[in-house]
């Protein structure tokens, strides 16, 4: 089991486990087989269901194949917490190397630098089986420079990774990132605690709920103990709330505020 330490802008390492590589590779795998069951169906539907010649109608391939393909990854990982469906169904995700959540342009950087993994050729083969073999011979063939970056970087990272700023890591809980910053506060008669968190960054939120996840998978109190002591200093505020409660109020309230600038 490999372990990465990451280290939070409140100063406290967070404890990992790196995505093990035969998880990366399945993940990749199921992402691809999805792709590839898209591109037949897609064939399918326009060849036979609405009667499309697609050699004469390039601009329909590229808008209902091409282009949902080639955003596969980057939009399932906006949306789904740093997971493709075949990072979840493995039980991986991507956070960012300050321990919190992507920012989007550390996913952008993520999906630009992926022509390693998928080359650029879908939507362009013409649902020929020939094609289809070419592409998957040259992606895995490509594919060998992602494995030895992966090797060699002292965080098992690839190309996208290393100018992202990002890492692959297990999940161990079904307690996410979604849980405590994302939760959808509807109450209209919510009162706000501590009106203060809107003086942290987003870099400061992504990190607490970040420690508030750590703290409950290793039923370490010590490092939420250290945050509220450090957040408290630095905005002012006083609380008799238990430690997780007192974090997970500084959420709610920035969740609360931050949805109605």
């Amino acid at each position: 089991m490999s372990i990465i330490q990451i280290d939070t802008v409140f100063n406290i390492d967070l404890e990992f486990e790196v995505a093990p590589f035969h998880k990366r590779l399945l993940a990749y795998g199921i992402d691809f087989l999805l792709l590839i069951i898209y591109l037949f169906c897609m064939q399918y539907f326009l060849e036979n269901i609405i009667n499309m010649d697609l050699s004469e109608n390039t601009g329909y391939i590229i808008a209902f194949v091409t282009l949902p393909m080639f955003f596969y990854s980057l939009l399932t990982e906006l949306f789904m917490n740093g997971q493709t469906i075949g990072k979840k169904l493995m039980g991986i995700r991507v956070i960012s190397l300050d321990g919190g959540e992507p920012k989007m342009g550390q996913y952008v950087v993520r999906w630009i630098t992926r022509f390693f993994e998928w080359p650029f050729l879908f939507g362009y083969i013409f649902f020929t089986v020939a094609n289809l073999y070419s592409y998957i011979f040259w992606t895995g063939f490509c594919g060998i420079a992602v494995v030895i970056c992966i090797a060699v970087t002292q965080k098992s990272q690839r190309l996208g990774d290393l100018a992202a700023g990002t890492v692959l890591v297990k999940t161990k809980t079904d307690f996410t990132v979604a849980d405590t910053v994302f939760m959808n506060v509807n109450n209209d008669n919510y009162v706000v605690t501590f009106p203060e968190v809107m003086r942290l960054s987003d870099n400061d939120i992504n990190t607490i709920k970040s420690v508030l996840t750590q703290s409950r998978k290793t039923n370490n109190l010590d490092i939420s103990r250290r945050v509220e002591y450090k957040i408290k200093d630095v905005l002012k505020i006083q609380s008799s709330l238990y430690t997780h409660d007192f974090l997970e109020k500084l959420l709610e309230d920035y969740n609360y505020l931050a949805t109605r600038e």
